[in-house]
């Protein structure tokens, strides 16, 4: 075994999952410690001595940052990281990554049953039956999904695999995303501007991360542009989403109703005006939260700090790439 003083330290902010841990102890060279105290005061306590950190969702500011002389990357459990500082670790050479496709399965199955349970009035025909009104059937029609055009906005790998199961259900499948390379799906029809797209879709479903330029990008008039009686999905990240115009346009009755399993305040407020609502289908930010995902996920989070220290990390994992150069 190496001497202590060799060995690189992991702080891993909030527990992963133990496969994933063992990943770790398998090393000779690495030794862990775990925080369960997510707060930025105890983070800035343990991180002096920090060469790597793992993180899950916790909001990681900067201020607890300003003592991690060592450290070298922030590997994020997940593919979003609106919870890191990146410019202040882009100034300080530290490499942030993300795990890239590994939750894309689960994702997708769980913005197929957000698409379904909103499309079939799951949330009310439930609470309906148990209440002994089995004569909402009459009062209240469901969704047809055969035919329909979905629109995802962004077709990630995460909105390539919602596409596949989506056309299962004889759904056309619709895109936005400026990024992507059109000729490699012919069956999929693209359009050039958002405005565009809004206005041909019967499901909407959002596949993009929260940055300045998407923050809200489904505004009022976004929804004005929206068909009637359409389906709004997001189980990519909350504040995506303007939910007070939302909101607006459920009581206006203009759309069917929402799935949402991400919010811009997590968890929602007691009184917020989304949990009061049964024409929107709400998970607790649980999409990629399956039990095999999460062990995939750890284990990939793992990986990347493995291979920092190596030097053969997958430079399409790291978002500021910038550091490469």
């Amino acid at each position: 075994m190496e001497p202590m003083n060799n060995r690189k330290k992991v702080l891993v902010i909030q527990r992963i999952a133990q496969p994933a841990l063992d990943l770790f102890s398998a090393r000779d060279d690495i030794e862990v410690e775990v925080l369960t105290d997510t707060s930025a005061t105890n983070i800035a306590a343990h991180v002096g001595d920090a060469d790597a950190i793992t993180i899950r969702d916790a909001p990681l500011p900067a201020e607890a940052l300003t003592g991690a002389h060592k450290l070298k990357i922030i590997s994020r459990h997940g593919v979003g990281y609106d919870n890191l500082p990146l410019a202040f670790c882009t100034e300080r050479s530290i490499l942030v990554t993300i795990i890239g496709d590994v939750n894309a399965v689960a994702v997708a199955e769980h913005t197929l049953y957000l698409m379904l349970a909103v499309a079939k009035n799951g949330i009310r025909f439930d609470r309906a039956v148990r209440a002994g009104d089995f004569g909402i059937r009459g009062r209240k029609s469901t969704f047809e999904l055969r035919g329909k055009t979905l629109l995802l906005v962004g077709y990630g790998r995460i909105g390539q695999e919602f596409a596949a199961r989506a056309r299962a259900l004889g759904m056309s499948v619709a895109a936005y995303d400026p990024f992507v390379d059109r000729a490699r799906f012919p069956d999929v029809r693209f359009f050039d501007t958002l405005h565009e797209a809004l206005a041909e879709a019967d499901v909407v479903s959002l596949h993009v991360p929260l940055g300045d330029k998407t923050r809200n990008l489904i505004d009022v008039l976004a929804l004005a542009r929206m068909k009637n009686n359409s389906i709004l999905i997001n189980a990519a990240r909350g504040g995506l989403i303007d939910e007070a115009a939302l909101v607006s346009a459920l009581e206006a009755g203009r759309l069917h109703g929402a799935g949402l399993d991400v919010f811009a305040r997590e968890p929602p407020a007691a009184d917020d005006p989304l949990l009061g609502r049964e024409d929107i289908v709400l998970s607790p930010h649980c999409a990629a939260l399956t039990a095999d995902c999460l062990v995939d996920m750890g284990k990939a989070t793992v990986r990347n700090v493995l291979a920092a220290f190596d030097g053969t990390l997958d430079p399409r994992l790291i978002v500021n790439r910038s550091l490469l150069k």
